[in-house]
């Protein structure tokens, strides 16, 4: 798929640039519906976590994480429920518009992680951690940051697949039992909140680094002047 380029005039400096339209509208709204739904179901999670913070059985109980109660969403129990699994359902739906929007649009090629990657990983790793040469940009993510994506893509399914697990473990026995029964898939759940976080954290840090333009690209869908070549 193609990226839309067009020449526009800088109105500081008055000089013809570049700007490509790098997110399409559907990219942009899951991104932030998904940010949104994904903050609330760590918060309730967490505050669901607090009723039982264990990952043994219920007795004898030994709390593994007395988490804070200020970082937790819910006020209670039943409170934390209902605002999980009301936003389940809109990181679900949110999630399957993206992929299916991704896969038929043909869009995915911009961020999916293939094997012709794999070379410029270990470059893009060496210029961010330790400051060795930056690489040529030849697209609108480099390989690094297509591994992070589809990573990311990757967490999410799993993250629903063993919510369902620790949801109704009875319903989908078969499935809490290919994760190791229900206490397993409890913290495979737990283990896949905190990669999530992980990678929102890595991708922030992203964000800051490759400037304000790309905060921007998120919100307009275009960004000015980019480092990468494209077809006008």
């Amino acid at each position: 798929m193609a990226t839309r380029a067009i020449a526009i005039e800088d109105v500081k400096t008055g000089e013809e640039i570049i700007a490509v339209y790098e997110h399409p509208f559907v990219v942009r709204l899951c991104h932030w519906v998904n940010a949104v739904a994904l903050l609330v179901m760590v918060g309730s999670g967490l505050q669901i976590f607090r009723a039982f913070p264990s990952f043994g059985a219920k007795i004898p109980q030994k709390d593994l994480l007395n988490w804070p109660k200020a970082f937790a969403l819910g006020g209670w129990l039943g409170g934390a429920l209902q605002w999980h699994l009301t936003f389940m359902w809109i990181y679900i739906a949110t999630g399957l518009l993206y992929l299916g929007y991704q896969i038929f649009s043909g869009n995915y090629k911009q961020v999916l992680f293939v094997q012709r990657d794999l070379p410029g990983v270990w470059p893009m790793v060496r210029h961010y951690f330790f400051f060795g040469p930056k690489p040529p940009v030849r697209e609108a993510y480099n390989p690094l940051q297509k591994h992070a994506y589809t990573s990311a893509i990757g967490l999410g399914v799993l993250s629903v697949v063993t919510g369902f697990a620790v949801w109704k473990p009875v319903q989908f026995s078969w499935l809490a039992w290919l994760m190791g029964g229900f206490h397993w898939a409890r913290l495979w759940h737990f283990l896949i909140m905190w990669a999530i976080l992980a990678f929102v954290f890595g991708h922030l840090v992203m964000v800051v680094l490759h400037g304000w333009s790309n905060f921007v690209s998120m919100l307009t869908g275009w960004k000015k002047d980019p480092e990468y070549r494209t077809e006008e």
